[in-house]
């Protein structure tokens, strides 16, 4: 788990959460972490804070050895940091479409045929 908060004068406007994650490609375990909740407070949006939180945060994954993160958000924002909805969708799991996206921080990490994902309970709705 990595867990990052981002401060002004003392006070969280920030923070970003990236939890273990069960995930298999073609019945092989995969190093993987969730990306949720990132959060900015709004009078902070708009400065970059995001941007660093998650930056660091996936730079902390990998220097811990996982191989992959997992998110399900905005497309055009995670996009940009790498995150693929075409390499998520053969992860069978709760979520799918443009929205369920992945990024291999190992390269080849997802590579196979068929995968799955199993979210905690916390996650579940």
């Amino acid at each position: 788990m990595v867990s990052l908060v981002a401060l002004e004068r003392k006070a969280v406007v920030g923070h970003i959460l990236f939890s273990d994650l069960a995930v298999q490609i073609d019945g092989r375990p995969i190093s993987a972490a969730s990306l949720a909740p990132l959060a900015v407070r709004p009078d902070f949006r708009g400065r970059g804070i995001g941007t660093r939180l998650v930056t660091n945060g996936l730079r902390i994954l990998r220097e811990r050895g996982k191989a992959a993160a997992i998110v399900l958000g905005h497309p055009g924002y995670y996009r940009r940091f790498g995150f693929s909805a075409e390499l998520a969708r053969k992860l069978a799991g709760p979520f799918k479409g443009e929205s369920f996206m992945a990024l291999e921080l190992v390269g080849g990490a997802l590579d196979g045929v068929v995968g799955s994902v199993r979210y905690p309970a916390a996650f579940r709705i």
